[in-house]
């Protein structure tokens, strides 16, 4: 009989949060290429949150075991394993079929916690290739971050064009992948402006490392704001805009000619009056990118640079355990946070 193990499963998308459910189940067995890995750290996204609530707009297999993002041991390698062995500290890959870059329909249907059981569990069999190795310079906690929100803003800063040393970037906010974009846009030597809508947040921002912060409820116009803050007026280089229908206006009136928009998040998701058309990338020449996390050779590169510019991620305060995830649910719909919510898996 397989040894039992905890798991929570979403089951279904029309009661919220009150249809996860946390049970017992069985530990996974291995096949030829799989990966047996012992959890020991989990992370939230707003995937997470939205996906019971029946708003996600990509790929779901109901139900599933939610949760992405994840860090833990491997404790059983299947018999044509050949990338890892027993005792290697490994995070997850986001899309598991998303190896290398283009992104193609296979792979971008291959999302763990979406289409394929994710990482609220204690144990979760994985193909060989569907982990990276974890960065020597983090705890498991702060490794369980990596997998959505890192990766996919080092996808936008290095995926089309990289950023580089004394380009400007625009960051909005201060979700996960905003704080990983200041992050890494400093580590390349780059310019970082922020936004934030809370005056408390300012000085959190400033000590991350942003050069300039602008309220963007004090300056509605703080897309022209932004581009005076550039070498001759001449606009942002990267803006990673986590907003969609309710920032992109004002990132058009911030890029630079030939500048790239990533467009990451749907968080703004009500339609301004005059919502801008998809005619202003001509007027603006240029790039509009949307962006869905990355793929394992970019994940391999972000590790390295994670480890050689000692980047730690920043990690709430509030750490969950397993039995407590609902309310690591509710505490970040509750907006709460500041940097990623974890939960401690024993």
């Amino acid at each position: 009989m397989a040894p039992a193990m905890k798991q929570w499963t979403v089951k279904g998308k029309e009661n919220g949060f009150d249809e996860l459910v946390l049970s017992t189940g069985s530990v996974p067995q291995v096949g030829d290429h799989d990966v047996l890995v012992k959890l020991h750290a989990a992370a939230l996204n707003y995937r997470d949150l939205i996906i019971p609530k029946g708003l996600y707009p990509f790929p779901l297999k109901l139900p599933v075991v939610p949760g992405s993002d994840g860090a833990g041991e491997v404790v059983e390698v299947g018999s044509k394993v050949t990338k890892w062995k027993k005792g290697d500290k490994v995070v997850t890959l986001f899309n598991q079929a998303h190896q290398f870059d283009p992104i193609d329909i296979p792979a971008a249907n291959s999302g763990l916690g979406g289409v394929i059981d994710g990482t609220l569990r204690q144990y979760g069999v994985f193909n060989e290739n569907g982990l990276v190795r974890m960065p020597t310079n983090l705890n498991f906690l702060e490794a369980s971050t990596l997998t959505c929100a890192a990766l996919t803003s080092w996808n936008a800063l290095y995926g089309l064009r990289q950023v580089k040393p004394g380009d400007t970037v625009l960051i909005q906010g201060t979700g996960g992948v905003s704080v990983f974009g200041v992050q890494f846009a400093k580590a390349a030597g780059a310019k970082v402006i922020a936004t934030t809508s809370s005056s408390s947040k300012v000085e959190f921002l400033k000590k991350l490392g942003a050069d300039h912060v602008i309220n963007y409820k004090e300056d509605p116009n703080w897309g022209e704001t932004a581009r005076k803050l550039t070498h001759e007026n001449q606009g942002v280089d990267h803006i990673l805009d986590v907003g969609g229908p309710g920032t992109l206006e004002q990132s058009l009136k911030a890029i630079k000619f030939e500048g790239i928009i990533s467009i990451i998040g749907f968080l703004g998701h009500t339609d301004p009056k005059g919502n801008p058309t998809i005619l202003e990338t001509l007027s603006r020449i240029c790039t509009v990118r949307g962006v869905y996390v990355g793929s394992r050779a970019q994940m391999e590169d972000m590790v390295r640079a994670i480890e050689a510019n000692n980047i730690h991620p920043v990690v709430d305060k509030e750490v969950f355990t397993l039995d407590t995830a609902r309310e690591a649910y509710e505490y970040m719909w509750q907006q709460k946070h500041i940097g990623k919510v974890t939960i401690k898996i024993d």
